[in-house]
């Protein structure tokens, strides 16, 4: 994992650095008034930015759900994995043979069962945030869940195999 460094830029917000793997240089600027810049560097010229764009707040939040995985995963990745000390988010998908099909969250009483919490249902044409225990999961969508390893270990099973 890449290691990104900030600084603090009084007056005008916060600056993030990461070097990536492939030796490019990103740095994102965050203005206290919520605009965002994006400056990409040469690895020959670290110093002189060879683009650079824009954003704002609402913008950057798209483009963050968009990197993140929230509205598209790519089809070569099956599970997307974020790891913040305990806490894992992954991303599992429903399949139409699997027990989950077309039973709703309590049916399957999935937060009692795994200790697991579903943070979304996404589709390919429909997005639900913090879904109820009345919400259906359907063949072929993907659920944002969010627990410790063992929780989305259990939730899984509970997909596949009641």
């Amino acid at each position: 994992m890449a290691t990104i460094r900030e600084t603090d830029l009084p007056g005008i917000g916060r600056k993030y650095q990461m070097d990536t793997r492939a030796g490019d240089k990103l740095v994102v600027v965050i203005h206290d008034d919520g605009r965002r810049e994006i400056y990409h560097f040469d690895e020959n010229d670290p110093d002189e930015p060879i683009s650079q764009v824009t954003l704002e707040d609402e913008e950057a939040r798209q483009i963050a759900g968009i990197l993140g995985g929230m509205t598209y995963k790519p089809k070569a990745l099956e599970t997307i994995e974020v790891s913040l000390d305990e806490l894992v988010i992954e991303w599992c998908r429903v399949e139409p043979h699997s027990h989950a099909a077309n039973r709703t969250i309590e049916e399957l009483q999935i937060r009692q069962k795994s200790g697991a919490t579903i943070l979304a249902l996404v589709e390919k044409n429909r997005q639900t945030i913090n879904p109820g225990p009345h919400d259906r999961l359907v063949p072929h969508m993907t659920l944002v869940v969010a627990g410790e390893r063992k929780q989305i270990r259990q939730l899984k099973e509970l997909l596949a195999n009641g």
